[in-house]
């Protein structure tokens, strides 16, 4: 009898404690919940701490309390100066009411898809009213401010609210892109020529000022050359003027022993002369007298 009685008590003590461990439930600082009767939500607890249910009955669907991340696939879009564009954007959301996020996507991975064409369609909005060059400037801050607007305004009613909206990626399409490289590089290109040719032509300038200067310099250089020979020819004339003056016969056997040197320096020289003759003058008489004049 005991026994039984304290199976019984057991059995009674396993089920409360299913049905204790049932009725309560624990939201981490992180998250928030929903607790949901047969599917129908029944409230929405957004604090962290121990919580209790209706075991059996009700169920919890625990959501995100943090920041999360979306990354929008790119988009081509056309800015008011007719430019296309390529966008690759992000944004970063929570879910401010779990209520309506449950009753309108259920789940982050709905949620998702659910937020790439919003924010498609608002920077399609924003890029359309401004030219490329705004895209490109200061005033890229002032823009995503307002296409985080445009998006909070559609996802408030999913129960989402967009804490930022950012371009990770703004270029031009491939085509235009290599349009854009073709015409860039045919610029250098041309930038490249013009600067070469400048340099051909200072290089030239440089070379014909140094070949003048060099011929300046030759010239000076011969001119002064051939006033230096002048003026030595000039002393030697005059120093051979003055010793002629001074010893007419010295002068002459002096002048005919050169005559001598330089005719006769050759090994081979043959000479058919009359002894007679003035070049051997100094050959019969030192006084260079000439047979002629003896006679």
């Amino acid at each position: 009898m005991n026994r039984n009685v304290a199976t019984i008590l057991a059995i009674i003590l396993v089920v409360l404690g299913v049905i204790g461990y049932g009725a309560v439930f624990t939201v981490h600082e992180t998250q928030q919940a929903l607790v949901l009767q047969f599917g129908n939500p029944v409230k929405t607890v957004q604090d962290s701490g121990l919580n209790f249910k209706i075991p059996f009955v009700q169920n919890v669907q625990f959501m995100e309390k943090r920041i999360l991340d979306f990354d929008a696939p790119p988009v081509e879009a056309v800015a008011a100066d007719k430019k296309r564009i390529v966008v690759d954007a992000y944004a970063r959301f929570r879910i401010a009411d779990p209520l309506k996020f449950y009753q309108t996507v259920n789940n982050e991975v709905t949620a998702r898809n659910r937020l790439a064409p919003i924010v498609n369609s608002s920077l399609r909005n924003v890029i359309g009213r401004v030219n490329l060059e705004v895209m490109l400037s200061g005033e890229r801050n002032r823009l995503m401010h307002e296409i985080r607007g445009l998006v909070n305004e559609e996802a408030i009613k999913l129960g989402i609210e967009i804490v930022d909206v950012r371009i990770k990626r703004a270029d031009l399409p491939e085509a235009n892109s290599q349009a854009v490289y073709d015409l860039m590089r045919a610029e250098r290109k041309r930038i490249a020529t013009e600067i070469r040719a400048e340099g051909a032509e200072r290089s030239q300038k440089i070379t014909a000022t140094a070949d003048r200067q060099r011929t300046v310099l030759l010239a000076t250089a011969q001119k002064s050359s051939e006033i230096m020979r002048g003026e030595g020819d000039a002393l030697r004339n005059k120093v051979f003027a003055d010793a002629y003056t001074k010893d007419t016969e010295f002068f002459a056997f002096y002048r005919s022993l050169q005559a001598y040197r330089t005719a006769l320096q050759s090994d081979n020289t043959t000479m058919v002369l009359s002894p007679s003759s003035d070049f051997f003058s100094y050959f019969g008489d030192i006084l260079g007298r000439s047979s002629k004049a003896e006679k």
